[in-house]
């Protein structure tokens, strides 16, 4: 067993080589990089959308931890993980309301939905519902810390990462005319992709505008390559942009509003971001899109789209034909990069593959990505298979 050396991740792109294989393969790793970059830093976990109204809950096993995002009676998200404090049963197993309390099925304790443990039947011995020895204001629920952008519930595991507002700084201020309410497609506006790769792959691929010719021809025959640039934030995001977005007019004229407020940049312009470590971002002048990437394990990927609009009437009955067209075209973009991510998967079992040579003028956000995984990786060393 050696320690994996990522000194040649760490030089500047023209000179660096890509992630070794093991951080594609190997189980050991897939779980250190759980510990130091999904649970260190600020992930995506699911989208409020998910829980919309006061009292809905919906359970989220989080690279094995269980998990609970909820909205409380005060309209906040919060997440905590969803495990009673007194026999460790899982609190919540289906999507749903759970009406004022969370009650644990086990023992009947239960939760407020901001935490707090309320009751505790029978604790005492029948028909006495206390003890001396349970505090109930030191047995409330564990809450994860919680944060939500563009619609995107990200926790932070550890407690150790910065504030998300300094943790995106970069990213809110980017996009800070967007920062504005989002009003979800429903129906086919969400839907999952099962992938049979490493999540890092799908951050990869997204990151970068260098496939579209041949793996989105359809795309390409407007927004073409030479439309691209690249966006690089060293240590928090990358992807690309593109000078060309065609809002989508039927045949009769109808259009989906604009956000308001919005400078010429996006008149005709879009951008497509991986806020590291699990979130892809899109926006446009009249929708905004959200992937959240869930690893499963070493090799495997549930991305989690979510499509947005700019206001209430756009997810109005006039505009479902319209949401169900642009879900459709997202959908077989997403669709398109399925093959390239798994055959990518399948090649880090190449023995003799080096980690791949980045194209300087190209492959920058990808490589941006890399360098920002061997950073966070540095500290704590990992040995290979």
């Amino acid at each position: 067993m050696s320690v994996t050396d990522l000194s040649e991740v760490l030089k500047p792109v023209a000179e660096a080589r890509g992630l070794p294989n093991d951080h594609y393969t190997s189980d050991e790793v897939f779980l250190a990089e759980r510990d130091h970059l999904l649970f260190e830093s600020w992930a995506g976990l699911t989208v409020a959308a998910e829980i919309p109204e006061p009292g809905d809950a919906i359970p989220v096993s989080f690279l094995g931890l269980p998990l609970l995002a909820l909205r409380g009676r005060d309209n906040v998200v919060r997440v905590f993980q969803n495990t009673c404090r007194h026999r460790g049963m899982i609190l919540v197993t289906e999507k749903g309301k759970v009406g004022n309390v969370i009650r644990c099925p086990y023992h009947s304790w239960s939760y407020a939905l901001s935490g707090e443990l309320k009751a505790t039947p029978h604790v005492g011995g029948p028909g006495h519902n206390t003890h001396e020895e349970i505090k109930r204001d030191e047995l409330g629920l564990i809450e994860i810390r919680s944060h939500v952008f563009m619609d995107v519930v990200f926790v932070n595991v550890s407690g150790n990462a910065p504030a998300f507002e300094d943790y995106a700084s970069g990213l809110i201020d980017r996009w800070a005319e967007f920062d504005k309410p989002l009003y979800h497609g429903g129906g086919t506006s969400g839907f999952a992709l099962n992938v049979a790769c490493n999540w890092k792959l799908a951050v990869e691929n997204y990151c970068e505008s260098y496939h579209l010719p041949w793996i989105h021809p359809g795309l390409n025959s407007y927004s073409r390559l030479e439309d691209h640039y690249n966006i690089e934030e060293p240590g928090h995001f990358s992807g690309q942009g593109t000078l060309v977005y065609r809002s989508a007019i039927t045949s009769d004229g109808r259009r989906f509003p604009d956000f308001e407020a919005l400078s010429d940049k996006w008149d005709s312009g879009a951008e497509y971001i991986a806020l590291y470590p699990n979130v892809l971002l899109g926006v446009h002048r009249d929708h905004t899109f959200s992937i959240v990437l869930e690893p499963v394990a070493k090799d495997r990927t549930v991305e989690h789209v979510n499509i947005y609009y700019a206001e209430p009437s756009a997810i109005g009955d006039e505009f479902t034909d319209m949401r169900d067209k642009a879900a459709g075209l997202w959908h077989e973009i997403f669709v398109e990069d399925i093959g390239v991510v798994e055959g990518m998967q399948v090649g880090r079992s190449g023995l003799y593959f080096d980690g791949g040579k980045f194209s300087p003028a190209m492959d920058g956000p990808t490589h941006c990505f890399h360098a920002w995984v061997a950073s966070r990786l540095a500290e704590a060393p990992i040995a290979a298979e």
